[in-house]
């Protein structure tokens, strides 16, 4: 798996390494955003991989999808979409419970459209 995240920069979005993001995370104290406090390692894991996988698959991205792609239980990936949507923070579900939305993009239409640098279009949520 490709870990970077990407990083909305004026009109462009950038990809982080890894090692680069980890690095910037480090240096920020977990209590100066207790709005992040509920997320574990695998609530990161959710969220980073359906904001690339909707940039790679350009349609709205399965609960099943996600359970296979990271091993994890698909009743965990259900509960951890549903934490995530419920904080109002990184991504919203369509009425099949797929992911059609995770900051910063989206596969439905909105006025603002990317083109990223592999070929691919999409929204900026």
């Amino acid at each position: 798996m490709d870990e970077t995240i990407l990083l909305g920069r004026g009109k462009q979005i950038l990809e982080m390494p890894r090692a680069v993001w980890e690095g910037h995370l480090a240096q920020i104290p977990q209590h100066d955003n207790p709005r992040l406090k509920f997320m574990t390692d695998a609530h990161h894991q959710v969220r980073y991989l359906v904001v690339r996988e909707l940039v790679n698959r350009q349609r709205p991205i399965e609960p099943g999808f996600i359970s296979q792609a990271l091993g994890m239980p698909l009743a965990g990936v259900i509960s951890i979409l549903e934490e995530l949507e419920r904080e109002l923070l990184f991504l919203v579900r369509n009425e099949q419970g797929a992911v059609a939305w995770a900051y910063p993009v989206t596969v439905e239409p909105t006025p603002h459209r990317l083109l990223f640098h592999s070929g691919e279009h999409l929204y900026a949520a």
